[in-house]
């Protein structure tokens, strides 16, 4: 037997998952994230030699990180963990492990985790959203994570917002310093700001409130829904994946699956619009699921 050891490095936490050859969760274990990044070398390398104590069995190493390895210093960029920017991150836990460990974005993570067995399982090529603190992307073809040469593929939070009305323009200031970047109206700290104003990040309450009649809820959410249809028709128009998979905190909301595929069909260049749109099987189990899976194929 093999074994796939999967490390999902958040913000908070750093989550390891031991997966069998058919998918069997062997162990599942979660600790904090450390302040510094050697410490973090160090949390990752302990979390694989226990997981490895424990099943007895020595495995192949994937870790998915909220950024990517530049494919031209291969130093971490982009990572909202401010630690691990500018660090050759790859190499220094193949220094701690002692073997080969490949390193991706999360919602890379996330494509490959559904596409193999989850909500995008028996489609060719896979679109995966991630709607949380922040709005990511990734494609997974035929088994496969597309990064492209600049290792950007998918990365459509840091796109504008298509189709913008007046009111949007030129939209609001992203912290990668452009305008109008979808993360600001798509994420969770996105729909909070528009719906109560400056300062505001928490966006969970939102639904409840809608669903209790307050009017000013229920327009940010039709606000949201809108957008989102905005841009996967953009993604449609462009990839035309065979399905469109929503991951992180705001795909629980369940009127996107019902309202925005009808929205979407408004912006399809074409006489048909049949991408389903689904919500992502494991949850937030598919970030570690997909980090393990990163040595599928080879």
């Amino acid at each position: 037997m093999s074994m796939r050891f999967g490390i999902d490095l958040g913000g908070t936490k750093i989550e390891i998952v031991a997966l069998e050859d058919d998918g069997t969760v062997r162990l599942r274990r979660r600790v904090p994230s450390p302040a510094s990044y050697a410490d973090t070398i160090d949390a990752i390398a302990a979390l694989v030699a226990g997981a490895e104590r424990e099943t007895g069995i020595k495995g192949s190493v994937g870790v998915g990180i909220p950024g990517s390895l530049s494919p031209v210093t291969g130093l971490v960029r982009n990572a909202n963990n401010q630690s691990l920017n500018g660090k050759p991150l790859d190499q220094d836990l193949i220094a701690a492990i002692g073997r080969p460990v490949r390193v991706t974005n999360d919602a890379n993570c996330l494509a490959m985790s559904e596409a193999a067995d989850g909500a995008g399982a028996g489609f060719r090529t896979v679109f995966a959203v991630i709607m949380g603190t922040g709005c990511g992307g990734g494609i997974v073809s035929s088994g496969r994570i597309l990064d492209g040469p600049n290792g950007t593929a998918g990365e459509w939070g840091h796109t504008p917002l298509p189709w913008m009305r007046p009111e949007e323009f030129p939209g609001h200031r992203c912290w990668c310093g452009r305008h109008g970047c979808l993360e600001t109206y798509l994420s969770g700290t996105g729909l909070a700001l528009d719906c109560d104003g400056p300062g505001s990040r928490d966006a969970s309450s939102i639904p409840a409130r809608a669903a209790a009649g307050e009017a000013k809820a229920a327009a940010a959410l039709a606000r949201h829904a809108d957008r989102l249809a905005r841009a996967l028709g953009m993604i449609a128009n462009i990839l035309d994946p065979d399905v469109i998979v929503l991951g992180g905190g705001l795909s629980n909301m369940q009127h996107l699956y019902t309202e925005v595929p009808a929205l979407m069909a408004r912006h399809v260049f074409g006489d048909v619009a049949r991408t389903p749109i689904v919500q992502a099987k494991h949850g937030d189990s598919s970030g570690v699921f997909g980090a393990a899976r990163l040595w599928d194929g080879g």
